[in-house]
């Protein structure tokens, strides 16, 4: 009989084995994806994506990325440039601009969400129903893990 601390190392030893290669497979296809397809780096796909789910300010997206306002800042002027983000100045706080999706840039999120989405399909389209099932319980269980 296994052991519970064998099996966590087991675990381990899997975690270690599968996650990152999984996702330097992941990151690979997404930065084929943004850079081939949409014209837009890696870097540029985070801002837009995390403007998009919440920080809407260069210091809370500087913030939320780790890295510095200029940096931010030389990204968004691109993505401005590129009639993909805006910079909507505060009426009460002028030292507060709100960076916010153009039309084209949440287009452009929603193609690169639908082709990775598209992409993942194709490459889970020979799991077994059974297969699909432990690998949305065993995400769910990473997930609670990690928290």
């Amino acid at each position: 009989m296994t052991s519970s601390k064998d099996l966590q190392e087991q675990a381990i030893d899997r975690f270690w084995e599968t996650v990152p290669p999984l996702w330097n497979f992941v990151r690979s296809h997404i930065r084929a994806t943004v850079m081939g397809n949409f014209d837009i780096t890696v870097e540029q796909f985070h801002v837009l994506r995390y403007v998009r789910r919440g920080p809407n300010s260069m210091s809370e997206l500087a913030t939320a990325k780790n890295i510095s306002r200029p940096a931010i800042s030389q990204a968004v002027d691109v993505l401005v440039k590129k009639g993909l983000l805006t910079r909507v100045q505060n009426t009460t706080d002028r030292r507060y601009v709100e960076l916010v999706l153009t039309d084209e840039g949440n287009a452009l999120l929603d193609a690169v969400f639908k082709e990775n989405r598209g992409w993942m399909k194709e490459r889970m389209s020979n799991l077994s129903a059974d297969e699909l099932e432990t690998i949305a319980k065993a995400l769910v269980s990473l997930k609670r893990m990690m928290e």
